[in-house]
């Protein structure tokens, strides 16, 4: 802040400085923490996490992703990853996809995946801190972590509790990508958190009959507010039939080849 004092006992700013991130547990040694995030739901977070996982496991790499949005878990469905989770004294162990994808998520820990998790907000963030120290990650090159849409309790405490390399914004091309991307930038700013970029979802469709590009939501302003926002535009997934199949099927890996997401991959290996 500008007009800081230094003097954080009589401060009630959240800023960078007075913040003590958690260690994760003393097993887990991980390398690049990314926040995958937007300014309301519905937009593709959990799609983009998952491609990016996907994506950092087919070339080698060692993947994680923490699901974050406790009460909107589909993380494990799109992998195809089904039950429980096994621990012991020394932590929690996370689940295994067939490319060596690790994830954990309160679907995981649920009875049954349709079964709502109907908690307040401090109970909500304490889960996603203990996924977070409590879970044995091992060896992660990437971990994503899966945010909930807004500033609320779990993306803040992620903020607070999690040091994070970076985030990535997740959109969509309608009217509301200005106001969706700036409270993502705003947020990140105000926490002094490193953005790689913008993807857009929902982006275009590709007539089967013809192969015109149409713009469903009308013509795209991404571009535009990344230059707004001095954004780099890392990503523009279509609607795509075949990628929501993949997806419900719990086949998002089947995906990797197509990379959807190769440039924003790219941005991360920087």
């Amino acid at each position: 802040m500008s007009d800081c004092t230094h003097d954080c006992s009589s401060c009630g700013q959240n800023c960078a400085s007075r913040i003590t991130f958690e260690k994760p547990h003393e097993l887990s040694r991980i390398k690049k923490v990314i926040g995958i995030v937007s300014g309301k739901g519905g937009v593709g977070k959990s799609l983009v996490t998952a491609l990016l996982a996907v994506g950092e496991a087919a070339k080698g790499k060692k993947a994680a992703i923490l699901d974050a949005d406790i009460t909107g878990p589909s993380i494990p469905r799109a992998f195809g990853v089904k039950g429980g989770i096994d621990g012991d004294d020394m932590g929690i162990y996370p689940r295994e996809s067939k490319l060596g994808v690790k994830m954990i998520s309160s679907n995981l820990l649920l009875p049954s995946e349709t079964d709502p998790v109907i908690w307040r907000g401090p109970v909500i963030a304490g889960m996603v801190k203990q996924f977070w120290t409590d879970v044995i990650w091992g060896d992660v090159d990437y971990m994503f972590v899966d945010m909930p849409p807004g500033t609320g309790d779990v993306p803040l405490t992620v903020f607070q509790s999690i040091k994070l390399d970076g985030i990535i914004i997740v959109t969509s091309p309608q009217e509301l990508v200005s106001m969706i991307v700036e409270k993502a930038v705003k947020m990140a700013n105000t926490m002094n958190v490193k953005i790689y970029g913008v993807i857009e979802n929902m982006s275009y469709l590709v007539c089967p009959d013809c192969g015109k590009q149409i713009d469903v939501f009308g013509g795209s302003k991404v571009d535009e507010v990344a230059t707004d926002f001095d954004l780099k535009v890392l990503a523009r997934l279509p609607i795509d039939a075949s990628i929501a199949a993949a997806v419900d099927a719990g086949n998002v890996e089947s995906l990797a080849d197509r990379n959807l997401v190769d440039m924003a991959l790219k941005e991360l290996d920087k």
